[in-house]
């Protein structure tokens, strides 16, 4: 039988025998909110020479992406793939930014979680809770546990059988309110998920390597 644990427990677990995974790779606060639009339906490596390619360009400002012809983004960031759309999206979001937060991620100091995650999700097209919460989380250090599809599986494969399937602030919410509210905690747990989910892929998962073999969650 399974060893049930807890999101905390879970946590523990995980770190111990993954370590600290350093997440997220960027170089300035823009840079993260930037990777997590780009990073949407596609791998990381693809994200990253996207990314290089607009720092190349000089476009890693708020008010240079903001402003930049979507032509130009698109071209660009065409290795994270669905480059049309996401160029879009990433005009949509920083021009909201520049407009009502300001020109760069420390204005965003003034303004509450609650809020910027409410705005964000009712008035930037294209912008979804898990976008969201990545970047309040990464880019401007807020407490909000991210949920992704990583999360998801290791759930669905460890004892939360509903998890592919629940509403995404209903996983959220579970998570938040088990562990202590902690910026870092949050950033590092989302991070070690990731790392294991890598190992619990849709097909040929890696079960006698994954670190959670034996153990059922409960939340």
């Amino acid at each position: 039988m399974a060893r049930r644990v807890n999101p905390a427990e879970l946590y523990n677990i995980l770190f111990e025998r993954l370590g600290p995974q350093h997440w997220w790779p960027a170089d300035s606060p823009e840079e993260v909110m930037l990777g997590a639009i780009l990073t949407q339906n596609t791998a990381w490596r693809n994200v990253e020479t996207a990314i290089a390619n607009l720092k190349e360009r000089g476009l890693l400002s708020v008010a240079a992406l903001a402003s930049a012809r979507k032509n130009t983004l698109a071209s660009l960031m065409r290795p994270a793939g669905y480059y049309n759309v996401k160029a879009d999206r990433v005009r949509n979001y920083f021009r909201w930014f520049l407009a009502e937060i300001g020109p760069d991620a420390s204005h965003a100091q003034n303004f509450a979680t609650g809020v910027l995650r409410r705005r964000m999700l009712a008035e930037i097209s294209g912008t979804g809770p898990e976008t969201a919460d990545s970047i309040l989380l990464y880019a401007l250090d807020r407490p909000v546990f991210v949920i992704d599809a990583y999360t998801r599986r290791i759930l669905s494969r460890h004892g939360v059988k509903a998890a592919g399937s629940m509403k995404y602030d209903e996983l959220r919410l579970a998570f938040q309110s088990a562990l202590p509210r902690h910026t870092g905690l949050f950033n590092e747990y989302h991070a070690l998920l990731v790392r294991c989910g890598k190992l619990c892929n849709t097909r040929a998962p890696s079960c006698s390597a994954c670190p959670l073999d034996g153990l059922a969650v409960k939340l």
